[in-house]
């Protein structure tokens, strides 16, 4: 139920803002998976938009980039390894929307902490997500306090033939594999929702014999309570989808397409035994869809913005290079 409403909220926001949208001229660089979705929902809302797709690593034309700096909007959707440079040289003129993780350094994250924040916005995926909106409204649900949490999410990528041709795959380019492309979406929601006060280093590894960067990672976080939440990645396991939040009242649990919530945690059977919590709330929810759904709403919060000619809260921008600087710890 909660997928459908946030569905019906984002169709109607969409018709509602589609001729607003249509007044800015947008500029996309890239050419990779999420470009591609991106374009899709630019798309949908019939907006037209310039595209710079780099075609190597040292790509620059001066007539194409100059289309760009005209752009009221800039969505950079390269490899991580060079959002840096985009930022750099767009930021000043144009609003800018950069895939997550912000850079891919520490250097380049020091440059970065010293940019104005106003006009930079950083996507990391799940912010949007129907999880992250039920673990913001927990206390609704009268759960208590974060005993305990587990994500483990996978999938067989680093098992199909092109992988290994893949940036993903090398560590020039990615230098955490897995563990900076998939487990960073879920260490920024996090960050986001909850206090950590540090993150453990990753046990990263190479399963496959594809390249040199890593497809499995596994990592701890420690939040400012010393509670901890674990976090395993995988590009080569079958699909796994599997969250749990364990609460000192009760728990959230996410397993494939069905999220539930239970409590109170005192709930005896007939003889005094502890049993399963009564369910509190139930959410079907489709992973593509509400990944995609998820993305939906950043993009459409971010031109809103750029409509307004609002500045960025600072609380995010501290957020995303927060985020950020866990990983790369």
């Amino acid at each position: 139920m909660g997928e459908k409403i946030l569905t019906l909220v984002i169709n109607v926001v969409s018709h509602l803002v589609n001729k607003s949208f249509k007044k800015l001229k947008l500029g996309l660089i890239g050419g990779g998976s999420q470009f591609n979705r991106i374009s899709q929902i630019l798309k949908g809302f019939d907006l037209n938009f310039f595209k710079y797709k780099p075609a190597g690593p040292q790509y620059y034309d001066k007539f194409e980039f100059k289309k760009l700096r005209e752009c009221d909007a800039i969505f950079i959707l390269s490899p991580n390894h060079t959002h840096m440079e985009y930022i750099e040289k767009l930021h000043t003129e144009s609003y800018v929307f950069c895939e997550k993780p912000p850079v891919s350094s520490m250097e380049q994250l020091e440059k970065l902490k010293s940019l104005p924040h106003e006009k930079i916005y950083f996507n990391f995926n799940w912010r949007f997500s129907t999880l992250a909106e039920i673990l913001r409204s927990r206390e609704s649900y009268d759960l208590g306090e974060l005993i305990y949490g587990n994500i483990i999410t996978g999938h067989g990528l680093a098992l199909k033939e092109e992988y290994s041709r893949s940036w993903r795959a090398n560590r020039n380019f990615c230098n955490k594999g897995v563990f900076e492309i998939v487990s960073v979406h879920w260490v920024d929601l996090i960050n986001h929702i909850f206090d950590i006060k540090e993150i453990c280093t990753p046990s990263l590894l190479n399963l496959s014999g594809k390249g040199d960067s890593f497809d499995n990672s596994c990592t701890k976080i420690i939040l400012d309570n010393n509670q901890e939440i674990d976090i395993f990645s995988s590009y080569t396991s079958p699909y796994l989808d599997r969250k749990i939040f364990a609460f000192s009242n009760g728990y959230v649990e996410q397993v494939l397409n069905a999220i539930e919530i239970r409590g109170p945690a005192m709930n005896l059977d007939k003889d005094g035994f502890f049993k399963n919590p009564e369910l509190i709330r139930k959410v079907d929810v489709n992973e593509y869809e509400d990944y995609n759904l998820s993305i939906k709403s950043s993009v459409i919060n971010f031109l809103e913005m750029v409509l307004q000619g609002a500045p960025f809260p600072l609380r995010d921008f501290n957020c995303s290079i927060r985020s950020n600087e866990l990983i790369l710890t």
